[in-house]
């Protein structure tokens, strides 16, 4: 009798792989499953879609316990990316080393992991979507749970083509039920790669058709027609992108389809709860726990809870990814350094316009180490104090940092600034059941509202409509200039300056000297493209996104190599150079092993 996977809601099973030949990856056994007959009532159907849903925020033990399942992506976006150093030690992960240096093989774990997590995600979709119906006659809500399993599924395999490529496997319902060997072929007859924008594009459409706009109350968890049309216009952007020449696919021109769900989420789009979408009121909000849920600007978020005794449901990062050493009072591993490079992204000119790249790689690092206040002789963005830890600024509300020594695990490996957008505040763990050091309820944002507004400025950018890009990009400059980071009383105060206002009312206690301004106007395309994409690394740092983009952007070697070079002026560990062919990671080794010449490995990686 045919086994499937089944979850409560609230304890998830503990995954085990099967190693045997020809049945790896999509052949995963639960350590807890039962037989279809039993399941096949709505509350079975329940319990698998609840099972799909929990791959969101589990990073599945068997998938590795860094984070690297992780839908934060802090390894590909931010330490691939170079918004980020590894941290701790040099010899502490040495897999994740591989990634930070770019020196990785088809053979490293994390990439192997990463698959695994995708994989399995699609699997728990495949359950749902097939027995979901089987039960059609006898489930009113069949049609429901089934688009919520499509865009679940669409939305993991469009993870697997941002960071392995187009031409990976797409496992139809009716592989998954033969239950034998389904690994589908990443190649036809012909030894031509089989690409799966099409496959993956129907299943989010269907998706848009199938779910609701909100749900009723104690639902709002479950996924809604604007999240599957955000992640469509998503996946329109990347599949009009032409980040995957390397592999021989001619970019699809999904612009305009991308903009009319743009345009129709920004007008009209709403929250499961039916709050009309909105940008966040203060940039700091957004990661505060009493401030960051529902605000109208979470387009797609995932829930966390600080209670519980599994990083599973309370950790965004894992068990090790976001905790420096020790100075909280909690340990910690002292992983995820923001780079100097990034930090020094966020400094700006006397309009509060962002610096070039060779002017801020010039300067020197922002901030006096191991000292109580900021430097005060430059300018920066405000939003800088919320992407990172830094001495002389007050870590949420804990403490000022001061001391190298309590913070930094290594300054040779990973420098002198520390993780913060994610961690949990003082006040937040007080109570908290758990004594995991990253352990938050703050959810983890996806997509938030700042993210349709820049996709639908680049859009416009492409399109030569530059009054509109500039009306995007400035709306979302004009919320980040009401953040800051208010200094440690008997500190030196820095100014808070917005387009060339000094605001006397919220700055007079400013951390640093923020600044910040408004585009008066864009002369050029390639001046607004740059714009926007200085304008998206900020806003988004530390959130996982910079490697995909600089990646999709046909930029990634220009980018990265710029980065080594500047990074090295600190740091003595990249030697490695990176190839504009690298614009995917590789199907990991061991699946093109066990899959027996139906997998071909993508041509860099050959």
């Amino acid at each position: 009798m045919k086994k499937v996977l089944l979850y409560s809601a609230f304890a998830l099973g503990t995954l085990t792989m099967s190693t045997g030949c020809g049945d790896d990856f999509l052949l995963l056994t639960p350590v807890s499953s039962t037989s279809e007959a039993t399941l096949s009532n709505a509350e079975g159907v329940d319990y698998l879609l609840t099972g799909a849903y929990s791959t969101l925020n589990s990073m599945l033990s068997s998938a590795g316990g860094m984070g690297e399942a992780s839908l934060t992506n802090w390894v590909w976006g931010d330490i691939a990316g170079g918004d980020a150093n590894k941290g701790s030690t040099a010899s502490d992960q040495p897999d994740l080393t591989q990634i930070e240096t770019w020196s990785w093989s088809t053979a490293n774990g994390y990439i192997k992991n990463r698959w695994d997590a995708v994989y399995e995600s699609v699997k728990r979709c495949n359950a749902v979507i097939s027995l979901a119906t089987k039960l059609e006659a006898e489930l009113p809500n069949a049609a429901q749970i089934i688009a919520q399993a499509k865009f679940l599924k669409g939305f993991w395999l469009f993870e697997g083509i941002r960071i392995y490529g187009p031409a990976i496997p797409y496992v139809t319902v009716e592989d998954y039920e033969a239950n034998t060997d389904p690994q589908v072929s990443n190649v036809d007859e012909g030894g031509n790669y089989v690409y799966i924008w099409n496959k993956v594009e129907q299943d989010l459409l269907d998706a848009v058709a199938g779910l609701p706009e909100t749900w009723p109350a104690g639902q709002e968890g479950r996924a809604t027609s604007w999240q599957a049309k955000a992640v469509l216009a998503k996946f329109y952007i990347y599949m009009s992108s032409p980040y995957d020449g390397s592999a021989g696919y001619a970019p699809a021109d999904k612009w305009s389809a991308a903009a009319g769900l743009l345009d129709d989420i920004i007008a009209n789009g709403k929250d499961a709860k039916g709050q009309k979408y909105t940008l966040a009121p203060t940039y700091d909000a957004l990661w505060h726990v009493d401030t960051s849920d529902w605000t109208g600007e979470s387009v797609f978020d995932i829930q966390f809870t600080i209670n519980g005794t599994t990083s599973q449901t309370n950790s965004p990062h894992h068990t090790h990814a976001t905790e420096f050493s020790g100075a909280l009072g909690q340990g910690g591993w002292g992983f995820y350094q923001p780079s100097f490079e990034f930090v020094n992204s966020h400094i700006v000119d006397a309009n509060g316009l962002p610096l070039s790249f060779a002017e801020y790689t010039a300067h020197k690092p922002l901030t006096p180490m191991g000292s109580a206040n900021t430097d005060l002789s430059v300018f920066t963005d405000p939003r800088i104090d919320v992407n990172v830890g830094r001495f002389g600024v007050p870590y949420l509300d804990y403490l000022t940092p001061d001391a190298v020594a309590a913070f930094i695990r290594d300054y040779g490996n990973g420098g002198m600034y520390f993780n913060k957008k994610n961690h949990a505040w003082k006040a937040e763990r007080a109570g908290a059941s758990t004594t995991n050091p990253v352990s938050t309820s703050v959810n983890y944002h996806i997509i938030r509202f700042a993210d349709i507004l820049l996709w639908r400025a680049e859009i416009a950018i492409n399109e030569g409509d530059l009054a509109t890009a500039l009306n995007y990009i400035n709306q979302v400059r004009a919320r980040a200039a009401k953040s800051y980071v208010a200094a440690e009383s008997g500190i030196t105060k820095g100014t808070y300056v917005f387009d060339n206002k000094v605001d006397g009312t919220t700055g007079v206690d400013a951390a640093a000297n923020y600044r910040i301004g408004l585009y008066p106007s864009f002369s050029s395309a390639a001046e607004a493209r740059e714009a926007l994409e200085r304008e998206m690394r900020i806003e988004f740092g530390m959130e996982g996104h910079r490697w995909f983009d600089i990646a999709r952007w046909g930029k990634v070697a220009d980018v990265l190599n710029a980065y080594a070079k500047a990074e090295s002026q600190y740091l003595g560990k990249f030697v490695n150079t990176y190839s504009p062919s690298w614009v995917n990671f590789p199907i990991p080794q061991s699946e093109v092993q066990t899959a027996q010449g139906r997998f071909v490995q993508t041509p860099a990686w050959k």
